[in-house]
């Protein structure tokens, strides 16, 4: 359990968290919006106490269960991706893992949705998540190749571990005019932004290499 203060000290406090956002835009990361929910959420209770002091450094850090939770600079990159300068009304996020996506999420969308597929990850992230007090986040444990087709349509679908090919049932969840950020592919990983055009189209384009976790069925 992670009970490190919200606010931190030291190389957890906010001075820290500024650094972290200046280092962000000089990586070309410009919306604003994705940026002050970065600055605001505090990554190091998201992670164990041991590694807390490397919370605001641009790396991916082991949160248990094989799973890690992204480097800053790919959890600001994926919400910039996303939102696209808007605000965006209700997101599904595949792989809830420590919850530090799902929260930046909670910043910058009116409903969040975030299925987990590993149920002690989920019980930890929903501990942090309720530590912080964010009432518009709902999560689930199930199968996150399949989605939420009970909540779809969804105008966000973002995936936090890459997947060999991009699953169907997501894209059929995505909403017209909705975007999906999806990392695919396995020895080579690319992040992919997706637009649902029309009721049969889709516009793949391609991002930037990524390094993710496998995305994986079934559940734990």
């Amino acid at each position: 359990m992670i009970r490190s203060s919200i606010n931190g000290i030291g190389m957890t406090s906010q001075r820290t968290r500024d650094r972290m956002l200046a280092r962000l835009r000089e990586q070309g990361v410009k919306d604003e919006v994705t940026l002050a929910a970065m600055g605001e959420i505090p990554r190091h209770i998201f992670i164990d106490e041991a590694l807390a002091t490397r919370a605001y450094e641009d790396v991916s850090l082991p949160i248990g269960f094989g799973q890690t939770i992204s480097q800053p600079y790919t959890v600001a990159r994926m919400t910039e991706v996303l939102r696209a300068g808007n605000y965006l009304k209700k997101v599904l996020e595949i792989g809830t893992g420590c919850g530090y996506q799902t929260a930046v999420l909670s910043r910058v969308a009116i409903e969040v949705y975030s299925v987990e597929r590993i149920s002690p990850l989920l019980m930890r992230a929903r501990n942090h998540l309720r530590d912080l007090r964010m009432r518009n986040i709902k999560l689930k444990h199930a199968d996150g190749t399949m989605g939420l087709p009970e909540l779809a349509p969804f105008d966000g679908i973002i995936v936090t571990a890459a997947a060999s090919r991009v699953p169907e049932d997501l894209l059929q969840q995505l909403a017209i005019g909705g975007r999906m950020v999806i990392p695919v592919g396995i020895n080579e990983q690319i992040l992919y932004l997706i637009e649902r055009l029309d009721e049969t189209e889709y516009k793949h384009t391609k991002l930037e290499p990524v390094k993710f976790v496998p995305l994986l069925g079934g559940t734990n």
